[in-house]
């Protein structure tokens, strides 16, 4: 019996539309991260990109356990001495609750070009509303 192996040319990628409304940002961020490598396919492969894209939307009603909306930080550093600043996930929320979910879908995908790759397939919407409706996402559930 031989091994298939997946290329990107053997599959069509499909859309996925996600409500964040209500969902705990660690559990959510898995199956989204799950469905961008590809490992919800039969014909998933490592090495390939046999993901789908995943669309979404209300990313500022997403929920976190415990203290985390004031305790957990987001650090950025300019580069410069001096230039290390820290945002509370609240703050983040008011400002970019976007980076919140992307942040943590980031995590979980591969440390490389094929991760960055995967990572473009996500898309990231406040409000109900996106401009995806012509590909036609089916909800993941």
């Amino acid at each position: 019996m031989k091994t298939t192996l997946a290329t990107t040319s053997d599959h069509t990628k499909s859309w996925y539309v996600v409500d964040a409304a209500e969902e705990t940002l660690g559990r959510i961020s898995v199956k989204i991260a799950n469905v961008l490598r590809g490992r919800h396919k039969a014909i998933y492969t490592p090495h390939a990109d046999t993901g789908d894209f995943v669309v979404v939307i209300n990313a500022e009603k997403i929920k976190v356990s415990g203290k985390k909306n004031s305790d957990k930080s987001y650090m950025f550093y300019s580069g410069w001495m001096g230039g290390e600043s820290h945002v509370t996930m609240a703050e983040m929320r008011a400002k970019k609750p976007e980076f919140i979910i992307e942040h943590a879908v980031k995590g979980m995908l591969p440390r490389n070009i094929l991760g960055r790759k995967m990572l473009k397939k996500l898309k990231i919407h406040t409000g109900p509303s996106h401009p995806y409706e012509a590909q036609q996402p089916k909800p993941l559930v």
